[in-house]
């Protein structure tokens, strides 16, 4: 069996990659992705496409530098589903730590939902620590395309930045 290697880059997302997002979430998600495109023009977060050789995004994921002074948090992180456990997550989570060094700033945190034990074993693989527990929601779209709200409880973590 021979193995399949992918070339990535980490750059910005833009308008125009949404189109080709429709694996990260429902047209309700990817319009507040869309909004969230807004802030990244005044700084107040970035949001990265992670792409192989054809510029098409595989994986994407926002820091928010409003959240926690000092500190990026990351969030709305996604890999197309098919392309998981291959590293590409890894790939995107330490993309943006290099963001968040760049700007100077030596903390990274996130929440993950504790319905999502995969997601937890990737960040505290890559060093990330809990430190608190707290209830999150927000809306998602339903199959029929109306909105209703979710709740979850979700981890808090942090990890220092060197």
């Amino acid at each position: 069996m021979k193995n399949v290697v992918l070339k990535l880059s980490a750059r910005d997302l833009v308008h125009a990659d949404l189109a080709s997002c429709g694996w990260a979430g429902s047209d309700h998600h990817l319009a507040g992705v869309a909004r969230q495109l807004e802030r990244a023009r005044t700084g107040e977060v970035d949001y990265l496409a992670i792409c192989p050789a054809t510029d098409i995004p595989v994986a994407k994921g926002g820091i928010d530098y409003q959240i926690k002074e000092g500190a990026g948090t990351l969030w709305q992180l996604a890999v197309h589903p098919a392309l998981q456990s291959c590293g590409i997550g890894t790939f995107l989570v330490e993309a943006a730590e290099h963001r968040i060094r760049s700007r100077g700033l030596r903390q990274a945190e996130l929440s993950v939902e504790e319905s999502n034990p995969r997601a937890r074993a990737l960040y505290e693989r890559l060093g990330y620590a809990a430190y608190d527990r707290r209830p999150d929601s927000w809306d998602e779209q339903a199959p029929d395309g109306s909105l209703r709200r979710y709740e979850t409880m979700c981890t808090l973590l942090r990890k220092e930045l060197s």
